[in-house]
């Protein structure tokens, strides 16, 4: 393994890693700041990519215009919705695991759309992590219900729980189409580069420029979310005594740290195998996971971790990891073999 790719591998699992503590972080602090955190990521993505890939406007796309636009609608509703899925009360580890049932999606898609066919160790793979996600989403839904009620002092409480609850459906309602959107997605981009080839930097500026005017829409949001986080709590900057808006340091890290997972999967995909890509995002996220559980203490039972289970070992084996760490695993052994004879 060269350099670069060891340095991606290490770059995708601290920046993705630490990208999710400081999304958790403000979720705590202000769970309705989904599209101020959207509009932040694409805002410093779209001025680095006008900088660095298009050099100030004076390097011309390889891709038109026409074709990147169906491209970005998908791409700023699944971004959109996915960061909008926190304001109805979806827990981050929820999040997570959900998140991780794209192969189903990606599944249904290739199904609907190309007409593509699975052997049965795929659907097979796909039945765990689709009751993986079942299992962790009744679990947290649990949380979420009304108890019985029996005395009438307790019906406001109750009803408290049942719009706690309503919301929370809705949630998982915008996560289930953020899914779907993103599969699709996928396709598009697969016919794209296809048909032009494959420019990573450029689709990564050109998605998130051209996405940029779609948030006037949220814009009172994030005029609102802007203020919130302009009067939270003051933290002082070590070393330079400089006192700063804590949600905005916040909000600032999770920008940065989501850029660098992002540029980091990009070139893990050109240095890296498929096998590797697939278990460094794989435990990317579990570490992720394992993290969110034991430093925000987010309530996890038994169930979750049957149900997680479930989901890591659906997607390794989706993606044939433990078939291909076999057949590594007797390659070497043959190789050992014939030189001791």
């Amino acid at each position: 393994m060269n350099a670069k790719a060891t340095y991606a591998i290490i770059t995708t699992l601290v920046g993705c890693g630490l990208n999710n503590v400081f999304l958790e972080y403000i979720i705590k602090q202000d769970p309705g700041s989904g599209h101020l955190i959207t509009f932040a990521q694409f805002l410093f993505i779209a001025i680095h990519g006008f900088i660095m890939t298009s050099k100030f406007g004076t390097v011309k796309p390889k891709i038109p215009f026409q074709v990147y636009f169906t491209l970005v609608v998908l791409f700023f509703l699944t971004s959109v919705i996915n960061n909008w899925a926190f304001n109805f009360n979806i827990p981050v580890p929820l999040h997570m695991i959900f998140r991780a049932g794209s192969l189903i999606a990606n599944m249904i898609m290739g199904i609907l759309i190309l007409k593509k066919k699975y052997t049965l160790d795929k659907y097979i793979s796909i039945g765990m992590i689709t009751i993986g996600i079942i299992i962790c989403t009744l679990m947290s839904s649990g949380n979420n219900k009304a108890k019985a009620c029996t005395d009438c002092d307790l019906h406001v409480e109750k009803q408290q729980a049942e719009d706690h609850f309503f919301w929370w459906i809705i949630g998982i309602a915008l996560l289930t189409g953020a899914l779907l959107l993103s599969a699709r997605m996928g396709i598009y981009q697969e016919s794209i580069y296809k048909k032009y080839g494959k420019y990573p930097e450029e689709a990564l500026y050109y998605t998130h420029m051209y996405s940029i005017p779609g948030f006037l829409i949220y814009s009172q949001s994030i005029w609102e979310h802007m203020q919130l986080a302009s009067q939270s709590e003051e933290y002082e900057i070590p070393l330079v005594g400089l006192f700063v808006p804590t949600l905005w340091m916040l909000i600032l890290l999770n920008v940065v740290t989501q850029y660098l997972c992002i540029s980091s999967v990009y070139v893990l995909t050109t240095e890296c195998t498929s096998l590797t890509v697939t278990l460094v995002i794989t435990l990317r996220k579990f570490l992720s996971l394992m993290f969110s559980i034991v430093y925000f203490q987010n309530p996890f039972t038994i169930f979750h971790w049957f149900g997680s289970a479930l989901v890591f070992i659906g997607t390794l084996l989706f993606a044939e990891v433990f078939t291909k760490i076999k057949k590594v695993y007797q390659k070497v052994t043959q190789s050992s073999e014939k030189k001791r004879n």
